[in-house]
């Protein structure tokens, strides 16, 4: 592994991890300061953890503290981030302001894999990805998570694009970009909050083995873009495809009305849809990303070390 940036900080459990070849999975903190609301997102974020150090692997929550890329984080960290009302929202373009200006910030799925790929880890847990957003074609509204799967060969476990994206076009981007996506025990690309989305993948494997050798030939082929692995949220935590979409009209009209844009976006619709749904998305929400990170460790835990 090539020297880690001076701007860098490995957890103690972390750096632990990576030098006696432990399995590692990443995670992000954007879902921390700006996908739930506090204490749920900081219990989310211990409870994510300690799901994935049961399940036989090393958790590594991403972000920048204080100018400092952290890779790992306490909870003290963790709880900053929960409370703190001045948390910037970092993609990839961001980060080099993050860190020259030593700010906090709370990383995306685009700067997520960019630090764990700098850290020398290859797989990555989250909610959802971003995608092409909604009346893209006049907005030119994409998320950069695109193009960093394109680019970084990091592996990311979520349960498909939030699904307030325009789903179809995110996955002819990711198809345009070469980037693979895998149906875990699916045949459909899943909907976030929902199992399905009637867009059928070309991809499938059912368990976690599998993908770990779809990863090892991915590399062994010289690709040098990521990989998603679509696992859909457990059947008994979601919430119906037709009913969602109910919720997600509604909230997509407000945000125009009201001209909401840019990186407010995403939060804005995430949490007037948690009002509509009287919490229930929430709690979807949160049950999903355990789910990935739990799958992460299992994938992890198959692979060699970096």
């Amino acid at each position: 592994m090539n020297p880690l940036p001076e701007f860098l900080d490995l957890s103690a459990e972390v750096s632990s991890g990576l030098a006696r070849g432990a399995p590692i999975v990443a995670l992000e903190s954007t879902i921390i300061s700006h996908g739930m609301p506090y204490p749920e997102n900081f219990e989310t974020a211990r409870a994510v953890e300690q799901i994935v150090r049961e399940a036989g692997a090393v958790p590594a929550t991403i972000a920048v503290m204080g100018g400092r890329v952290r890779i790992g984080m306490d909870d003290e960290h963790l709880e900053r981030l929960a409370r703190s009302g001045d948390v910037l929202k970092l993609s990839t373009a961001d980060l080099p302001y993050a860190v020259s200006q030593r700010r906090d910030g709370s990383t995306t799925v685009a700067a997520t894999m960019r630090c764990a790929h700098v850290a020398g880890i290859g797989i990555f847990a989250t909610g959802g990805i971003g995608g092409v957003h909604r009346g893209a074609a006049n907005s030119f509204d994409v998320s950069a998570d695109l193009h960093e799967l394109a680019r970084t060969p990091v592996a990311v476990v979520c349960a498909g694009a939030k699904a307030l994206l325009d789903l179809s076009k995110t996955l002819e981007m990711l198809e345009t970009l070469g980037v693979p996506v895998i149906g875990y025990r699916t045949d459909e690309f899943p909907a976030f909050w929902s199992r399905t989305s009637s867009l059928p993948l070309a991809l499938r494997i059912d368990d976690a083995a599998g993908v770990a050798k779809f990863l090892r030939a991915q590399r062994a082929l010289g690709s040098q873009s990521g990989a998603i692995v679509a696992n859909p949220i457990a059947p008994k935590d979601e919430i119906p495809r037709a009913e969602m979409n109910e919720y997600i009209e509604s909230a997509v009209h407000e945000a125009e009305r009201a001209n909401i844009t840019g990186k407010t976006v995403t939060p804005w619709l995430l949490d007037r849809i948690n009002a509509l749904t009287s919490g229930r998305s929430l709690v979807a929400n949160i049950a999903l990303v355990k789910s990935n990170a739990c799958l992460a460790a299992e994938i992890a835990r198959e692979l060699p070390p970096s």
